[in-house]
């Protein structure tokens, strides 16, 4: 995943929830495009189990998910891994994807029971700087392989803003975090542009991912233009067979 960042103005994801799934992803194309790798979405991986998207679905069934998406492609993937969980939990998680070959991890900043960051009503609340931090630098104490550690802000999705999502953005890069993920449920990408921004003037900048569920009138062209590394298609495969 590294090499393919390092070597791509931009890098494609698109969503995987199953073994079958991963195989149309493989094969997928368009106008000679594909796709770089895959992404286990928490929110397709608990609805194709007919499970809400709250952190149920345990890390023995996500595992032998991966097996078969594994069984099916050789290509990278990067896991949903919601909150991560409790620190002493995502020590073993991160443990279990490497041994399996997962390429990243990605945790996101809540705390609490999940909400899913697209609900018209969220009231889901952000972990601290300093906890957030401490569960990343004490993921990288136990990582062994090249796997990287992706650290999701929820700063523009709970409303406090670009400031707090950049400040975020530093202290996790200082806790180790080897990228960024900024989401965004605004039709327009327009707050995700203004701080691709302020992100790319950072002096220890780290790959920026970004997921555009509802700004999808933005072109690839535009994230490219403001210095994104990868896009990832969160829930086309599922709602496809939906």
């Amino acid at each position: 995943l590294r090499r393919i960042i390092s070597f791509n103005s931009l890098v494609r994801f698109i969503e995987v929830h199953s073994g079958l799934s991963a195989l149309i992803g493989e094969n997928a194309r368009y106008r000679k495009k594909s796709f770089d790798g895959f992404w286990l979405s928490s929110l397709t991986h608990a609805t194709s189990k007919a499970k809400p998207d709250i952190e149920y679905v345990d890390n023995t069934t996500t595992s032998q998910s991966i097996i078969e998406i594994f069984d099916a492609t050789t290509k990278p993937l990067i896991l949903d891994a919601d909150s991560g969980g409790r620190v002493e939990h995502f020590r073993f998680t991160v443990s279990n994807m490497e041994r399996l070959g997962v390429s990243a991890i990605m945790i996101e900043d809540k705390k609490g029971l999940k909400e899913n960051s697209l609900s018209q009503v969220n009231t889901q609340k952000q972990e601290s700087i300093k906890d957030f931090s401490f569960k990343l630098s004490e993921a990288k104490k136990i990582q062994t392989s090249d796997m990287m550690i992706i650290a999701r802000i929820e700063s523009l999705i709970t409303g406090h803003g670009q400031r707090d999502a950049l400040k975020r953005a530093k202290a996790y890069i200082d806790a180790g975090a080897d990228g960024i993920m900024i989401h965004s449920k605004k039709k327009t990408p327009k707050e995700i542009f203004r701080f691709c921004e302020a992100y790319n003037k950072l002096k220890d900048r780290k790959p920026l991912v970004v997921v555009p569920s509802t700004f999808n009138q933005a072109k690839e062209q535009d994230f490219q233009d403001h210095g994104v590394n990868v896009v990832i298609y969160a829930n086309q495969l599922l709602r496809s067979a939906y």
